[in-house]
């Protein structure tokens, strides 16, 4: 057997591009294995990686070899933090306003959308507020009021070709709070419209819980423990707790679950 067909049919196992079904897969190998003298499949091996890691498709291709597809090219985690107190003020206005684009396929962070939002009912943070999010004063002040976030929103989900049709993205919260009542709430109170593409999403809450078989009653931080994970950042900072969501999302792929929907069609 030729070097170079012996390094042909190594490349082909390794990209996929011979389109074995799994169940043969492992034979193939094998198969090509044996046609080949003592430790040259190894070396064929680490050479093909080599070349496919210098094209930028090692750690993508590592990543994608490791769990199931999901039906999603694209997950947009998002995590509200809003106005607070209590007891609770009416109407509580969005004041952080984080999305983590994560590639489906790799279960990796894409890009990041992140703002801090003025609220206009309540413009003054209550001391529990800023205790709880870490948000300051100072950090809502002089910031885009929820109508120009949106705005940029949509500019940002265009600019990363979410709103392409052909493309498969979907959010992902840690309950359904955030897209079920909080986001319309507030929009219906501002008389603005709300999105489609906020109409639908996961709540890891219940994707966990069938994946683990429990209920996270105390949230990320069950998950977490649950999953062995280190809790990223502090807890009620919407941009970290995006990061937290990100990192059980792509533990659990790495154990074969499949992300679905758990909205209700609106």
């Amino acid at each position: 057997v030729s070097d170079a067909f012996g390094c042909s049919m190594i490349a082909l196992l390794h990209t996929g591009a011979a389109k074995f079904p799994p169940n043969l897969l492992p034979r193939a190998r094998q198969a090509v294995c044996s046609l080949l003298p003592a430790g040259v499949f190894k070396g064929y091996s680490s050479i093909v990686s080599r070349k496919l890691a210098s094209h930028g498709f090692g750690a993508s291709m590592a990543a994608m070899s490791s769990f199931p597809p999901q039906r999603y090219h694209y997950f947009l985690v998002l995590d509200f933090e809003a106005t607070c107190d209590k007891p609770q003020i009416h109407p509580q206005e969005i004041i952080e306003f984080p999305i983590l684009k994560l590639n489906g396929r790799t279960m990796e962070i894409e890009s990041t959308f992140h703002m801090y939002v003025q609220p206009v009912v309540h413009p003054q943070l209550t001391p529990f507020c800023t205790e709880l999010t870490g948000i300051i004063q100072g950090m809502v002040d002089g910031q885009p009021s929820l109508q120009q976030v949106l705005e940029r929103v949509d500019e940002w989900m265009a600019k990363e070709g979410l709103l392409d049709p052909s493309v498969k993205s979907i959010f992902v919260t840690c309950g359904d709070w955030d897209l079920k009542v909080m986001l319309p709430g507030q929009c219906q109170y501002l008389g603005l419209p709300v999105a489609d593409y906020f109409k639908q999403w996961i709540n890891l809450k219940k994707a966990y819980s069938f994946a683990m078989g429990s209920w996270p009653k105390n949230g990320l931080l069950d998950m977490n423990k649950g999953l062995n994970l280190q809790h990223i950042g502090r807890p009620h900072s919407g941009i970290d707790d995006c990061k937290n969501i990100a990192n059980i999302m792509k533990t659990l792929a790495h154990r074969g679950f499949i992300f679905k929907q758990t909205s209700k069609p609106f």
